[in-house]
Formats: structure tokens, C-alpha cells, sequence
């Protein structure tokens, strides 16, 4: 990293030639490990290793708030389906509507992990396109089928998982910094990135900067947890969470690089959009409480 960047308007040839070691040179194995022919990618990993630290971290909230264990286990699974769905069809139908509604078998390229190929044939790529708005609503309507099945009171379980989220939350955007996607706008700060399977410009890691935010978003939360315990099933943390989560995400976005052509012309892109409504909700079941009390008594423990 260095001290002494120049401004981006003194051009970027020479300066890159003489100083490209003043910062962070980027370009790690996309693969974490392999076992014979087997390979975990960096982002599959932290995917993995998100979700778990969300298990344990709501089994131990359900543990201490003696929520009856047999109700614990089948959360994770709605949680699970619900993110996956939820992110992937956000991808599709908030950044490339085009492409997958414009044909049946762009269409199954939505639900299933595959690229079809020009000649027919296809080939198995993963997700390609995950969305956190989409899985956030993904994710609230899992719940909510959970908590029809369960009658755990709806706001108590909104509560314990967002005090969780945000790990999950760092750990995938950690998987985004190890597959060099969601890169940031060309910068001279001493800390960029040059991401170098991109191109050889320095980069803010926008990546990097949401992931710090929401490992302290963790702590804040699960502070005010152990000072005020009472308020789970208020709705107040999962407003919290929601709230600072896409407050952070909206002013990072400035430090983003486009993800697709059509953002170019807009004021603000589509992250940004997304998120405003997510705040204004957040803010709702922080600060009203009574009406989150009335809208989960129907939900008994």
C-alpha cells in the first residue's frame, strides 16, 4: 500500500508502471482446497462456513429463550432453501431480466446451477448471480411458511435470526472478495486493490468495506442483546439489522463499479433502489413496537 497516490486525472500508464506495488495486488486461487478430482471454491466455502456460524449462533439464542428444541432443527432448512431461491431469482429479475425471460430455457437457468451451450448441450457453472435483496426476501418468506408450521411467535424467530445475519452476511461478502466480483470504481486511495483478473487499475474493495460493516453490525447487535434480552420478539432487532445492513449497503454502492450496463445512466443504481425500502422497513419494526406485538400475537410460543 502506499501514501503518496496521484489524482486520478494524471492518468493512469506510467504511474501504474512506476507504483503498482504501492497496493494490494489481487489475484488468489478462485479453488480453497481440493480432495482428488473434488474442489471447494474461496466463495462456495464462505457460503458454507456463513450459514454455520448462523446455526449455532440461533441454536444458542433458542437454547437460552427455552425454545422448545424440536422446533430448532427444521429452521435451518427453511432458511437454507429460502436465501438460496430468493438471491438467485433476485439476480435474475432485478440485474438481467432480459436474458432470462427470454426464453424457456433461459428460464431453467434461473432454478438449476447450468449454462445451456449454443449447440445445445449445456455445461454445469454453479450460481452464477446471487442477490442479497432477493435472498433477504427469500429468506422472510421462508420464515414465514416456518412459523405457520411451528407457531413459534413470528417476530421472535425474525429477531434470532437477525441477530445472526450479519455474519453470514460478512463471510459471503468475503466470498465475493475472493472471486474478485463486486469490485470497486478505479481510486487512488493507499488501500486499493488491484484486481488483477479484472483489469490493472487500483480499485476501492467495496467487498472488503461491507464485509468490516457487517462484522461490527454483529457486535452491535448482539450487545444490545445481552443488555436487553426482553426486546426479542419485538421485531427491534430484525429492524436493526435490516436498517444498518442496507443503510451500509446504499453508501457503499458509491464506491461500486456498475454490475450492469443499464445502471449507467441512473442516478442511483440498483442496489440503492433496493435497499430504500428495506430501510424504511427496518425503521418500522425498530420504533414501533406495538404494532409488531399485534402482528405476531396470532404466533404463540
Amino acid at each position: 500500500m502506499g501514501n503518496q497516490a496521484p489524482s486520478l486525472r494524471e492518468g493512469w500508464g506510467g504511474y501504474l508502471i512506476m507504483n503498482i506495488l504501492l497496493y494490494i495486488l489481487w489475484n488468489p486461487d478462485l479453488v480453497a482446497f481440493r480432495i482428488g478430482s473434488f474442489s471447494i471454491r474461496w466463495y462456495a466455502l464462505c457460503w458454507m462456513l456463513g450459514l454455520l456460524a448462523a446455526y449455532l449462533i440461533v441454536r444458542r439464542l433458542y437454547n437460552e429463550q427455552k425454545i422448545k428444541p424440536e422446533l430448532f432443527d427444521p429452521l435451518f432448512i427453511y432458511c437454507f432453501v429460502g436465501i438460496l431461491i430468493g438471491s438467485r431469482l433476485g439476480h435474475c429479475l432485478f440485474y438481467e431480466p432480459g436474458y432470462f425471460l427470454s426464453s424457456g430455457k433461459h428460464m431453467v437457468e434461473m432454478v438449476l446451477p447450468i449454462r445451456f451451450l449454443a449447440d445445445g448441450s449445456w455445461r454445469f457453472t454453479g450460481y452464477e448471480g446471487l442477490a442479497s435483496h432477493g435472498g433477504t426476501i427469500g429468506l422472510i418468506i421462508a420464515l414465514w411458511l416456518y412459523v405457520r408450521r411451528t407457531k413459534v411467535n413470528l417476530w421472535r424467530v425474525l429477531d434470532n435470526v437477525a441477530i445472526a445475519t450479519p455474519v453470514t452476511a460478512c463471510l459471503i461478502r468475503l466470498g465475493n472478495l475472493m472471486n474478485s466480483e463486486i469490485i470497486g470504481k478505479a481510486t487512488d486511495v493507499p488501500w486499493a486493490f488491484i484486481f488483477e483478473r479484472v483489469d490493472m487499475l487500483p480499485r476501492h474493495p467495496g467487498q472488503l468495506y461491507e464485509a468490516l460493516a457487517y462484522a461490527a453490525f454483529f457486535f452491535v447487535g448482539w450487545y444490545l442483546y445481552r443488555k436487553r434480552p426482553e426486546r426479542v420478539g419485538t421485531g427491534f432487532f430484525f429492524g436493526l439489522c435490516i436498517t444498518l445492513i442496507f443503510t451500509a449497503r446504499f453508501f457503499i454502492e458509491f464506491t461500486k463499479d456498475i454490475q450492469e450496463a443499464f445502471e449507467a445512466s441512473m442516478p442511483l443504481n440498483m442496489g440503492q433502489l433496493l435497499s430504500l425500502p428495506f430501510i424504511a422497513a427496518g425503521l418500522v419494526c425498530m420504533f414501533n413496537h406495538g404494532l409488531m406485538r399485534r402482528l405476531g400475537a396470532e404466533n404463540k410460543k
